[in-house]
């Protein structure tokens, strides 16, 4: 049998799932608990949700490059590479 209290707070979790809202838990370092609830107040925000998510997705998603190519292009390397070459059809081979 349920209690009130566990009632009361199975129906506001409900609620939350009706408004879109995802209830989660974070464990990371003590001094930066006040960065991750300004990171959940920014995605929360109606006014900064789409900036937000716009950085967190260029500086922390994975990129879906088609092939290991674009996959090296995209790399943040400091390196000066050159992709493109000449299409080198070989030399004639006599019979």
């Amino acid at each position: 049998m349920r209690t009130p209290a566990k009632n009361a707070v199975a129906e506001h979790r409900r609620r939350l799932r009706q408004r879109g809202l995802a209830r989660i838990e974070l464990r990371a370092p003590k001094e930066d608990a006040p960065l991750l609830r300004e990171v959940a107040g920014a995605l929360s925000d109606p006014v900064r949700a789409s900036g937000a998510r716009l950085l967190l997705r260029e500086h922390f998603s994975a990129h879906h490059a088609k092939g290991l190519k674009a996959l090296l292009a995209a790399a943040p390397l400091d390196l000066e590479l050159d992709f493109n070459r000449t299409y080198d059809i070989g030399r004639e081979i006599e019979f």
